[in-house]
């Protein structure tokens, strides 16, 4: 298909017009949804509602992978249940030098710990055949999250298999698509993380977010999102223009709103706002950022009058020390209360 083909494709443009187009008005239109999920009138100054569901607060594990390698699940996982956490999101089933485990023991020792496994991050391709990602490996990477009791299993990798270009994120598309059946058939949810990049635009269809492409060609009843909430808003950042300078502005929070039920899962983690840096963030623990948790995780929660599950997990890729990382991530997160009217 030539270039001018795909800047008219009338099947593409159905589909992005039909699901949406969400990332083209920020302002009064994600105002008024806001509008519509305000919470109820508190009851008295300081006596409002926890904004974090009880029971719905995680952490991936792959902030603690340091400890994770030296200390093993075990230890860290005493440590998770001490500051409160309910949930664990793995990033791998190993532990380094702390010594083998097995899957079974590693499902035992969470469960021990009052925690409950709630996803896993695995690759979405490699170039070797034999690597243990999805592309290559579907069976035993399902296998493994049927094992361990997940009810989600998915990917951080991006949809960039076959590049940056509209057709080439649909086939990735069709892919995800076949892996969320799969997934599906074993009682799973399967599901994508994003990063900044997903929210550029192709670069065959400079008016096409690719986000927006991922939406419209994946099945909503096979592939899910984990919004990786400081991810999405570095990305409205960089990625606020289209090549051509004209202004493309998106809230990470309309998406949300908009399909929430697609929106299982999410990374909390914070950044403080720097407009020299690339991403317009740097990234900081939970709660010393700029990054408003109360209004969002407030507005998703209250959606579909709170039926919906959804599932918080706070997160930092290279935290200074990881175990005060999680503690801190912890108190800041079960302290936010509704805002007193």
């Amino acid at each position: 298909m030539s270039r001018n083909s795909k800047a008219n494709d009338p099947e593409l443009a159905h589909k992005l017009s039909r699901r949406g187009m969400l990332g083209v008005a920020a302002g009064a239109t994600a105002a008024a949804l806001l509008g519509a999920a305000a919470p109820a009138a508190a009851h008295g100054p300081g006596r409002g509602r926890p904004v974090l569901p009880p029971g719905r607060l995680g952490i991936q594990l792959y902030s603690l992978r340091d400890k994770v390698s030296t200390l093993g699940f075990a230890a860290v996982f005493a440590e998770l249940e001490k500051y409160g956490y309910d949930e664990v999101e793995y990033a791998g089933y190993t532990q380094g030098s702390a010594g083998a485990i097995t899957l079974a023991q590693l499902k035992r020792l969470t469960r021990d710990h009052g925690l409950r496994a709630i996803g896993s991050h695995v690759g979405y391709y490699s170039s070797d055949p034999n690597a243990y990602t999805f592309a290559q490996n579907l069976d035993k990477v399902l296998d493994d999250a049927q094992a361990l009791g997940l009810k989600h299993i998915g990917t951080a990798s991006g949809p960039w298999r076959y590049g940056d270009t509209v057709d080439g994120w649909k086939r990735c598309a069709e892919e995800f698509n076949e892996y969320g059946a799969a997934a599906k058939a074993r009682g799973m949810k399967f599901y994508q993380h994003n990063h900044a990049e997903e929210f550029s635009f192709a670069t065959d269809r400079p008016d096409v977010r690719l986000y927006d492409v991922l939406l419209a060609e994946t099945d909503p009843d096979l592939v899910y999102l984990e919004m990786d909430i400081y991810w999405a808003y570095a990305g409205q950042f960089r990625f606020s223009k289209r090549v051509d300078g004209t202004p493309a502005p998106f809230d990470p929070l309309r998406y949300v709103l908009k399909q929430p039920d697609r929106y299982p899962l999410f990374h909390v983690k914070d950044g403080e706002h720097d407009a020299s840096a690339r991403d317009g963030y740097r990234m900081v623990d939970v709660g010393d950022g700029d990054i408003d948790y109360q209004r969002f995780i407030s507005a998703v929660t209250r959606t579909r009058g709170g039926r919906l599950d959804h599932h918080w997990q706070a997160e930092h890729d290279n935290p200074v020390e990881s175990f005060t990382f999680a503690r801190k991530s912890s108190a800041h997160l079960h302290s936010l209360r509704e805002k007193d009217c």
